[in-house]
């Protein structure tokens, strides 16, 4: 990433704007091209300061995205990985359903079931197959999904800060990956752009977005009450259960497991 940066101040990289500027105008058209054409886009960020900004900008722009863990064959083998999200709605509408006939024991391990599946799968639980695009948010821990999305041909967009490698990453956004605010500020760009693309598709299919948008809502506030930003602080749950599903490997290990 050296060609990357203008230059160094107190021991911390400074980024040549002249270069980045452009490269995330670029990634952030192939983020809207994407959504223009009906593609689901898969925001990928596991640490702790990127769970939350991923969680939103995705939800805020109806993607997907995965902020727990990163399952090993979640796009090579998402045979099994559907599998296992039809797992998750079973659970969910048999405890919707009141959980009639089970035991306290058998209810407690089902919640603890439907606890680690929801972390695991619950922002790709509706995406029906494998993705149009990956938005990453450090290529370095999320290295396994740059690398899966590659065997697919899956285009992936990455920030990508001065100390990882751009290698393997279609577009490249030279940035800071580590600070929570500019983590923020990316996931909101590339939320915004997936919206711009829904936007246009949906123009072009002659629907009437202004029908579809909500009336305004005016908020009164009484004299002498102030508001302020809430920030949201995102929990990072490292107390999975031994039992806990690591890596997706096939159908085959998964039908042997079940009949041992």
């Amino acid at each position: 990433m050296g060609e990357f940066i203008y230059g160094a101040r107190n021991g911390i990289h400074i980024m040549d704007l002249t270069q980045t500027v452009p490269m995330l105008d670029a990634a952030l058209n192939a983020i809207r091209d994407t959504a223009a054409k009906g593609g689901r886009v898969l925001f990928v960020g596991t640490k702790r300061q990127a769970a939350g900004p991923v969680a939103e900008a995705a939800e805020k722009s109806a993607q997907f995205y995965m902020n727990h863990r990163w399952l090993g064959g979640t796009l090579t083998n998402w045979q099994t990985v559907s599998q296992s999200i039809k797992r998750l709605k079973e659970i969910d509408e048999a405890l919707e359903g009141g959980a009639e006939g089970l035991t306290k024991k058998e209810r407690l391990g089902i919640e603890r079931d439907q606890e680690k599946l929801q972390a695991s799968l619950g922002g790709i639980r509706e995406m029906g197959g494998v993705p149009d695009m990956l938005f990453v948010i450090d290529v370095k821990k999320e290295a396994l999904a740059v690398a899966e999305a590659n065997k697919l041909g899956i285009p992936v967009v990455a920030v990508v800060d001065t100390n990882c490698s751009p290698d393997g990453i279609d577009y490249i956004i030279p940035g800071n990956d580590d600070a929570a605010r500019a983590i923020s500020l990316y996931c909101d760009l590339v939320s915004r752009a997936a919206l711009d693309g829904m936007s246009a598709q949906m123009g072009a299919a002659g629907v009437d977005l202004g029908a579809l948008a909500e009336a305004p809502v005016e908020e009164t506030l009484s004299d002498g009450v102030e508001t302020g930003n809430v920030s949201d602080e995102t929990a990072h749950n490292d107390a999975m259960s031994k039992d806990a599903p690591l890596d997706i490997k096939s159908s085959e290990e998964v039908k042997e497991n079940a009949e041992g």
